[in-house]
Order: C-alpha cells, then sequence, then structure tokens
C-alpha cells in the first residue's frame, strides 16, 4: 500500500493564523469567546472549547469580560458597529483574502457598480461579504444560477456590475461563470477573489485523484471548501470518502497493492491529518511515507517556516490587481502580496503590463507581522539593487543607459531606468533650452550618469550629453555625403516669415518661402507646419557658413508646364480676370498662370480705363495672342475674339436671307 499526501492539504493561511490569534489570547491569561465557530471543525471546536473558549452566534450574546474573536470568515459592517456600541472587545481574525474583497465591494458599490457574488448565500464569508455592500446584491452558485439571475434581473446586462467569488469557489465553475458573465454583462467589471491557496488545493486533489485508487478527504463535513475537495475527487476517483477523524476509516476498506491519496479541507489541523496517517500506518503495517519522501510533520514545518524581514524570497505571481499582486513564496506554504508602489519605480506603470500570472520573482521581504497578517514584499527594491551595480559599471565606463521620463519636477525630470529614479536638471535634459520638458513625459530617453551616490539613493543623469554625441555624428556623416541636387526626408522644425527651417539627418536646412510653392503665398504656414515630414533637395551649400538651401517645389506641379502642354496661341478660353491696372487687366487662365490683356485689347472701341469694361472676379472669353516661354508671359485679347464674332456674323446674315428667298 501506498499512500500520497496532497502537497496543499490541511490548514490554510486564513484558518491557521484565526485559529493561533485563539491559542495566542489563550496563553496570554484572556478569557475568550468566538463570533460562532473559529472553523468548521468539530474537533478543533472541542479543543479549543477545553480551553474555556465559548462560542457565540451574535453580538448581543458576548459577554463583556471576555475578548472576542471574529473568526477568518469575517462579518459584515453592521456586526462592527454592534460590537462597538455595545463597548464589546473584540480582535479582528477575517482572513487577509476575505478582507480584501470586503474592501473591493465597499469601493464599487460606493462608486455605483450593483455587486454579484459566486458563493453560497448562505455561508458566513458571504453573508459578511454583503454586508459590505451599499448597494443591491445578487449571488449565485454556478453558471446556470448566474443565467436565471439575469433572466429575473435583465436591467443586470445594462447596468455597472462588480462580479467577486467566495473564497473558496470552485475554479473550474468560475472559469465558466466568468465566460457567460462577460457576454451578459457588457458593463461590468470583475475581481479574482478565489483564494490562491484555494485554488491550488484544488488543482492538487484533482492530480492526486487521478493517480489514486482510492482518496480520502478529511475535514468536517459542514465546511464548503471540504465538500468541493470531495467532489471534485468523487468526479475521477469513485472511491473516495470524506472523514472527519482517523476512527472513521475502521468502515473503510482497502486493498494492499491501493495507491491511496489524502488531501484534507482548509479547516483541518495537522494533529488530525497525522492521526489519520499513523492509522493507516497502523492497518498496512508499513510506516508509510508521503510522495515527497518526507513524513507530514516535516512537510509542515518547512511550510511554516519564519521569514525574516530584508530575506530575499522568489514568489509565484498568483493573481494581479490594480493596486496589488498577490504571490505564494517558493518552497513555503505562506502567501505575500507586493503593494503596487513597491512593484515598478514607475509610478505610472500598471501592474498587468509588469508581471503576468506564473511568473517567477526575486522579492524582498519588506514585513512579515502586519495588521493584515500577511507578508509585504518588495520588487522595486530588489531591481534597485542589482540597477545599482549596473549604474556603478555604467558610470565607471561612460556608458549609455535608457530609461523612461515618468514626470517633470522642480528644475528638471524623472528618468526611471533600472527601478531607480534619476533625476535630470532641466538644463541636460533636451537638447534645446526651447524645447518643452513635457513633451518628454511617458517616453524613453537615452541618457549618461553624471554622478551617483549610493549610500543615498541619489543618481543624476544628462539626455543633452547623448543628443549632442548623437547629433555632431549626424552632422559629420552628412558633410560627408552632402552634394547639390540629392534628396532628403525631412522634419520642419520651425517657421519665419522669409521660409521653413528643415531637419534633414541632423543638420538644419532651410526652404525660401518662393520656394515653397508655385503660387505667391504670404507666409510658410500656407503650405507647411512645425511637425510635418517633407521630401525636399539640395538647392545649394555654403560650406564656410554651414549653411544649406533647399528645394521643395516639383517641376511636375510647374502651372506653366501645365500651361504650355495645353495651350497654344490661337486658343479662345474662359479666363477670371484677378487685377485691374491703369494699362490693362490681368487675368487667371489656371492656377499660377495668368496672362496680360491690355487696353487696347479689351474692346473694339476705345476704352478710358479697363474698371469703365471689367471688374474683379468676372470671366471673360479670350484670345491667347502671343506666349513668350523665355519670360513666362501670355498675352490676351477680349478684342480679338469680338472681331472673329463680327467676321463671321454677315456669312450668316446671307444664309438667313437665302432661305426666305
Amino acid at each position: 500500500m501506498r499512500i500520497t499526501v496532497a502537497k496543499s492539504a490541511g490548514f490554510c493561511f486564513g484558518v491557521d493564523r484565526a485559529v493561533n490569534i485563539v491559542k495566542k489570547l489563550i496563553d496570554d491569561g484572556e478569557r475568550v469567546s468566538t463570533l460562532g465557530p473559529i472553523i468548521h471543525n468539530k474537533q478543533v471546536v472541542d479543543e479549543l472549547e477545553s480551553a474555556g473558549v465559548t462560542v457565540v452566534s451574535e453580538p448581543s450574546q458576548a459577554q463583556p469580560y471576555r475578548t472576542l474573536v471574529i473568526r477568518s470568515h469575517g462579518v459584515g459592517r453592521d456586526v462592527y458597529s454592534s460590537l462597538v456600541e455595545r463597548n464589546i472587545h473584540y480582535v479582528d481574525a477575517t482572513c487577509p483574502f476575505v478582507a480584501k474583497i470586503h474592501k473591493i465591494v465597499s469601493e464599487q458599490s460606493q462608486s455605483g457598480y450593483e455587486v454579484m457574488i459566486a458563493g453560497d448565500s448562505s455561508h458566513p464569508e458571504v453573508i459578511g461579504i454583503m454586508g459590505f455592500c451599499k448597494t443591491a446584491v445578487y449571488t449565485f452558485k454556478n453558471e446556470r444560477e448566474l443565467e436565471e439571475l439575469v433572466e429575473t434581473y435583465p436591467d443586470l446586462t445594462d447596468k455597472k456590475v462588480c462580479l467577486v467569488a467566495q473564497t473558496t469557489f470552485d475554479m473550474e465553475e468560475w472559469k465558466k461563470i466568468l465566460k457567460k458573465f462577460k457576454k451578459l454583462c457588457t458593463n461590468s467589471i470583475f475581481f479574482g477573489t478565489i483564494c490562491n491557496a484555494t485554488s491550488q488545493r484544488q488543482v492538487d486533489a484533482y492530480e492526486l485523484a487521478r493517480s489514486s485508487d482510492a482518496v480520502i478527504v478529511i475535514g468536517g463535513k459542514h465546511s464548503s471548501n471540504t465538500n468541493k475537495l470531495y467532489n471534485i475527487c468523487k468526479e475521477v476517483c469513485s472511491r473516495t470518502f470524506l472523514i472527519e477523524t482517523a476512527a472513521e476509516l475502521e468502515h473503510i476498506s482497502f486493498r494492499e497493492d491501493d495507491n491511496i491519496g489524502i488531501t484534507a479541507g482548509a479547516s483541518t489541523p495537522a494533529s488530525i491529518i497525522k492521526e489519520v496517517l499513523d492509522r493507516m500506518s497502523e492497518k498496512s503495517g508499513e510506516v508509510i511515507e508521503t510522495a515527497a519522501e518526507q513524513n507530514f510533520e516535516e512537510l509542515l514545518e518547512e511550510s511554516l517556516k519564519n521569514v525574516n524581514s530584508n530575506d530575499k524570497v522568489f514568489g509565484i505571481v498568483e493573481s494581479i490587481e490594480p493596486n496589488a499582486v498577490y504571490v505564494t513564496l517558493e518552497d513555503r506554504k505562506q502567501t505575500g502580496y507586493i503593494p503596487a508602489e513597491e512593484l515598478s519605480g514607475d509610478p505610472a506603470a500598471k501592474t498587468e503590463d509588469i508581471v503576468k500570472v506564473g511568473d517567477k520573482l526575486e522579492l524582498l521581504i519588506m514585513r512579515t507581522n502586519d495588521q493584515d497578517g500577511m507578508i509585504m514584499l518588495s520588487k522595486k527594491r530588489v531591481d534597485a539593487t542589482k540597477g545599482w551595480d549596473v549604474f556603478e559599471k555604467a558610470q565607471e565606463n561612460n556608458e549609455i543607459l535608457k530609461g523612461v521620463v515618468t514626470e517633470v519636477v522642480k528644475g528638471g525630470v524623472i528618468v526611471v531606468s533600472n527601478s531607480i529614479r534619476v533625476f535630470v536638471p532641466a538644463s541636460q535634459a533636451t537638447a534645446s533650452r526651447r524645447d518643452p520638458l513635457e513633451d518628454l513625459v511617458q517616453k524613453e530617453v537615452e541618457f549618461r550618469l553624471l554622478e551617483i551616490d549610493k549610500r543615498r539613493r541619489r543618481a543624476v543623469g544628462s539626455i543633452r550629453s547623448v543628443l549632442k554625441e548623437r547629433a555632431d555624428a549626424a552632422k559629420e556623416a552628412f558633410w560627408s555625403t552632402v552634394e547639390v541636387g540629392k534628396k532628403y526626408t525631412g522634419v520642419v522644425k520651425s517657421l519665419t516669415s522669409y521660409g521653413a527651417f528643415v531637419d534633414i539627418g541632423g543638420v538644419d536646412g532651410m526652404i525660401h518661402i518662393s520656394e515653397l510653392s508655385w503660387t505667391r503665398i504670404k507666409h510658410p504656414s500656407e503650405v507647411v507646419n512645425v511637425g510635418d515630414t517633407v521630401e525636399v533637395y539640395v538647392k545649394g551649400i555654403d560650406n564656410e557658413k554651414g549653411n544649406i538651401s533647399l528645394g521643395y517645389k516639383k517641376d511636375e506641379d510647374n502651372p506653366w508646364n501645365k500651361f504650355t502642354a495645353n495651350y497654344n496661341v490661337g486658343d479662345v478660353i474662359d479666363a477670371t480676370i484677378d487685377g485691374l491696372s491703369s494699362f490693362g487687366a490681368f487675368a487667371v487662365i489656371i492656377p499660377g498662370v495668368k496672362g496680360l490683356i491690355h487696353i487696347s485689347q479689351i474692346a473694339n472701341h476705345r476704352v478710358e480705363k479697363p474698371q469703365d469694361e471689367l471688374k474683379v472676379g468676372q470671366t471673360v472669353k479670350v484670345k491667347i495672342t502671343e506666349i513668350n516661354n523665355d519670360n513666362k508671359r501670355v498675352s490676351l485679347s477680349i478684342r480679338a475674339v469680338l472681331n472673329d464674332e463680327e467676321a463671321a456674323a454677315p456669312a450668316e446674315d446671307e444664309v438667313v436671307a437665302a432661305t426666305e428667298e
């Protein structure tokens, strides 16, 4: 007969903490009462009762000379108020994972979210959670009940809804519920609140049952999590038995060649598990070892190792929340949390962007006995310790580092690199003092260290030195290859009344206003804006002054070329009067090309002033009488059109007369 004990079996962190709180109060000489059984395990409750612990069901039954302990399941807000009103001294042993749910539902309901709880509405933990909800609250046990709930309250699909789960809820059922919840309630949020120890215990139990001929589940028959373990094992191993004590083994038969798996609920103490192991050893006549080749007492002792502040440990990420990351410490059955501010040196970073569930992290223990009874950890400080080693080497070798600008502060900016905050003075933050510091926020930059003081945790850097070095290298490369006619893609850096300055690779060139458009413009902003990417070519180079003149206009866009390709002398066309002078009128033929109608060509009679016959904006028919390609001038005539029409008129009269005759 071989017996395998599940890796995670017995007291969970919250239950162990609650029982130890009661035992310490007894050792300190306190008279103790618990608000309901401290855990769902009759043997433990009986043991504590023999030590003088009494159980009360409500605050009104509490006696003033006794210390009242709130059990790990937690209670609602009204219970706390009642205890204060009655002046009852109490110690809160609520499991930190349960207390976290209290905080979630309280904050979310205060923000207008209605609350949905996946769990047993009659379970004390769920009752306590409901007691912290300030808006409507709904409970359900499985996917089917969720569907029925939404059918009963169809407006839930459009309401703001917050979903949480009882800490001992079935993980597989939770996955199905989440999938359905996301489809049904689109205006919703959810939080993964199943205790990581619970989910791991369920996974371990399932794997154990798959490889066993029989499974023994130890725990109270009224314990929610114990019954879940029993049901999980029963699904894959028909010979699964639920017992509370070793005495019940007398009614169970095993074969000599059986592989027997043993697991236990969160409310089952180590002493009962060991008693079962001893009884199994007696039945088989053998000394039984676990699969880990350690007896249970050794495993338990290993799981309860003390941890000290400033120790480094490794943790596996179990769940991620906006304000904290929860981990299981490797080689220890203990849970810790990393506050968001201890996760990264970048205050704007989101927890889910830094780590993922399943990640293995090296962490520093910050505090082991905080008021929640959990181990507070820091990833940021481990990273920073390593970061200082990187910084010292970088400064020694004058290396360039990378970081992200997180904020603008008085006198400069803060760059986070290797989890260390580096101060960069304003004079060292940009290439030019005119450049705004705000444009750097949340951008990755390169910098060098000017000074570091590891003892004072102070580092000062310079972005400008790297920018200058890059610019000098770019200029050198540019001047070695530049030539007239070469094309570049550049970025418009600034505008003046006479042109636009363009960065063409570390060197600024200027496009004169006359080179921006084939038509006349009043300001460069009519064609380009700062930040625009433009295609330019080199028109001229002044090596002595370091000036580059750039061309922007393209020949294919030249209006004169378009005109000469489509119009000839003698063509009669429509033109628009654009201006009037004493000697004639200017008319637009196509955008960018105008022709002159001399005063003598405006009409077939004498004209004193062009204004007497024409007005700006008027469209007239004109004949092209001359095209001067050298000077790019066009002569137009209205008179020629009129004369042509008059010359054609007699011929028409003759046709009419002949017809009448």
